[in-house]
């Protein structure tokens, strides 16, 4: 397995030998960000994205069977050698294993109910199928996508990829595939493959290109088998950063204040797919600290974080949000995030762990930041309890952001513009009278769309004296959001200012907020 310390830099396309390639998978060469060139003597010439990386090199030589010669290669012309070594995708292997006609994959295969779990464990294990599936998972990744999401539908299996928050259709796998195809899927999550009529739950933990990404895996029954879908949580393709997250400055202002503070309670509130818990854990890496003990509870743990302590909930053996969050108080921590409050039990020890001198961060399912006070007393809180333990509550929606290089004026129609009160309207008017919004506007090859990434829109209230007063005297969310201070803004004014800047798009600000201007009302 020798290597070599000075290596030879390539800066342009080689050429190739088939019986160099043949070595290497193409799922391996991606994942390894490794392209093999060509036989010379005994060793493998192979293109490396970083060919210091002891690891990869060794893998290769072991698959290979032979030593390598490692040469060095920027990532543009790495994916060049990808495409022109390999020329192969996920839609192009399905293809050729669609095309094949083998007694492994009949299409008396797409009938479930027909097959045994042996024959699906077998199907589920053949090589072409195991890269296949690999394909799918990797190139989502590279994608920047969310959640993959796998459909049955009666003629087709669907194939999908939510990039940004917007779900985009790839080229459909045969639908004769589809029942190897989830069994390989529930093999890595280790699920049940015999099992196909409840839903189920599982985990795949993989490395791609040197970092760890973690996928949650969820099953229901359809009438046409199984759907899957695969959340993608990689920790390092996401910022754990309030400034990143699109936070203006004053609210990261607010944010700061009560982050440092020695105890009381701080929400987040949003539908399933706002970044709640992306701002909590972007908060509390803003506020750790050796000296400080953080432990949180959460249902699941969804990124690892250096340096604080991270219970995963598991109902199965009695570990709930209640049960976890009476034991973490034993812990003598500084401070404690609850993944959800969702019930009074968890409310009430909450609260209660917010007046014995720790701060304590959760998320509330509600569309607005004042609801969260009636919600909090629905759950059996006392409003005087409430009053003085609240520091402040944030809601947030997500919105896709516009790639600053793809950034486009462009005039808003009179649709967009009723949709408008007159001082949102003004923060899109020109001197000349006309009225000018923003859109990206991508390439459109290897889906450019113009966006990338998401922008939050925030509401964050900081309660004061009067609010305080107000809740404790069980005044509506009316009534409250009278009280709030001067600079609260709502969540749809703060999207459009960042719509008025460039960095969104004004229907993707109205979209997301149109519930939570139903709470406001």
């Amino acid at each position: 397995m020798g290597s070599e310390s000075v290596y030879e830099i390539i800066e342009e396309l080689p050429e190739f030998s088939h019986e160099a390639t043949s070595l290497i998978t193409a799922d391996q060469a991606m994942r390894l960000r490794a392209v093999p060139l060509r036989l010379q003597g005994s060793r493998l010439v192979v293109a490396m994205l970083d060919p210091d990386d002891d690891a990869a090199a060794d893998e290769l030589s072991v698959t290979a069977g032979r030593p390598i010669t490692r040469n060095r290669v920027d990532e543009n012309l790495l994916r060049e050698l990808l495409r022109v070594g390999y020329g192969t995708t996920a839609a192009d292997m399905a293809a050729q294993l669609g095309g094949e006609e083998s007694a492994d994959m009949d299409s008396t295969l797409a009938n479930l109910e027909a097959i045994d779990a042996d024959e699906l464990h077998r199907m589920a294990e053949q090589p072409t199928l195991i890269n296949l599936v690999n394909l799918i998972i990797l190139e989502a990744i590279r994608s920047r996508t969310s959640d993959i999401h796998i459909e049955p539908f009666e003629q087709t299996l669907s194939v999908k990829y939510r990039v940004d928050g917007v779900l985009h259709e790839q080229n459909p796998p045969p639908k004769r595939l589809q029942p190897a195809i989830t069994s390989r899927i529930k093999i890595m999550a280790g699920m049940n493959i015999a099992e196909r009529y409840v839903p189920q739950d599982g985990h795949i933990t993989l490395r791609f290109e040197g970092r760890k990404v973690d996928i949650r895996v969820s099953t229901v029954p359809t009438i046409y088998g199984e759907s899957v879908v695969m959340r993608i949580l990689d920790k390092d393709a996401i910022k754990l950063d309030l400034e990143a997250l699109g936070m203006s400055e004053d609210h990261r202002k607010t944010m700061d204040r009560m982050i440092n503070l020695p105890h009381g309670m701080v929400l987040v509130t949003g539908p399933t797919g706002s970044g709640k818990t992306t701002t909590l854990y972007a908060s509390l890496m803003r506020l750790f600290s050796p000296t400080k003990k953080i432990i949180t509870i959460e249902d699941p743990v969804e990124y690892e974080l250096s340096g604080i302590n991270q219970i995963p909930v598991n109902p199965k053996r009695g570990l709930t949000f209640a049960t976890g969050l009476r034991s973490i108080l034993r812990q003598d921590p500084d401070v404690i995030m609850v993944g959800e409050i969702r019930d009074g039990e968890t409310a009430e020890i909450g609260v209660r762990s917010a007046l014995t001198g720790h701060l304590l961060f959760s998320t509330l399912h509600t569309n607005d930041a004042v609801s969260a006070v009636g919600r909090m007393i629905d759950m059996g809180i006392e409003p005087y309890l409430l009053a003085s333990v609240l520091e402040g509550i944030l809601a947030q929606r997500l919105g896709r952001r516009i790639r600053p290089d793809a950034r486009h004026e462009i005039e808003l129609d009179e649709a967009t513009q009723h949709r408008l009160m007159p001082d949102e309207l003004k923060l899109f008017e020109r001197e000349d009278g006309r009225y000018v919004g923003y859109e990206g506007r991508g390439s459109g090859k290897d889906g450019d769309t113009g966006y990338e990434g998401r922008i939050g829109y925030f509401e964050l209230l900081e309660l004061n004296g009067p609010l305080r007063a107000a809740i404790s005297d069980r005044k509506n969310a009316g009534e409250l959001l009278r009280l709030a201070p001067k600079s609260h803004r709502t969540m749809r004014t703060d999207g459009l200012l960042k719509a008025s800047r460039g960095l969104t798009t004004v229907d993707n600000v109205l979209r997301a907020t149109q519930d939570a201007d139903m709470g406001e009302a």
